[in-house]
């Protein structure tokens, strides 16, 4: 069993993948406390493998997005391989402080301040952009690297920052600019 905040469909709103459709499966609760989470993901119910495969399977996207809170929390091997098993591609959005399976397809890494990253294989950085020292987050191995602003209050101050740091790109909540989920 696995708790289950919620899985909606919609499109993939930030980083790399963002504007491509894609099943999210919200996973409940995080080992973070950050002070600027914008996700309620406390509450959920507990669901079985072939309940969340048979609600994903409503969905036209083969791209599912494991996110919380924090999925690894709640994902192993055998889960990852089930998604496989019925065509998706399957990627997650982590805090990188846990070990994840190596089979999922693609990596968001988005590190907090002060919580040690222990991954050693991602795909891109997202850093929610406070004003903290993020020059440690580029040495990260990771081929894409991006700023975001803080739910879309500090942007001028992100694309300033990455301005003056060209290894940066910016990536936009572009799901609550538009306003879908």
């Amino acid at each position: 069993m696995r708790k289950i905040n919620e899985i909606f469909y919609s499109l993939q709103g930030e980083g790399f993948h963002a504007g491509t459709p894609a099943i999210f499966i919200r996973f409940s609760g995080c080992n973070l406390k950050c002070n600027f989470c914008d996700t309620q993901h406390e509450s959920g119910e507990l669901m079985s493998d072939k309940d969340i495969l048979q609600t994903i399977d409503g969905y036209p996207a083969n791209m599912v997005i494991l996110t919380g809170g924090e999925p690894s929390l709640w994902i192993d091997d055998l889960f990852i391989k089930q998604l496989h098993q019925a065509g998706k591609i399957v990627c997650i959005e982590t805090n990188g402080t846990r070990s994840i399976p190596a089979s999922i397809d693609w990596v968001t890494c988005s590190p907090k301040q002060d919580a040690p990253v222990l991954l050693n294989r991602m795909d891109e950085v997202k850093v929610v952009y406070t004003g903290q020292d993020v020059s440690p987050y580029l040495e990260l191995p990771a081929q894409h690297h991006y700023l975001q602003p803080c739910s879309c209050k500090n942007t001028k101050e992100v694309v300033d920052y990455i301005l003056a740091h060209p290894k940066w790109k910016l990536s936009l909540q572009t799901h609550k600019l538009i306003h879908i989920q």
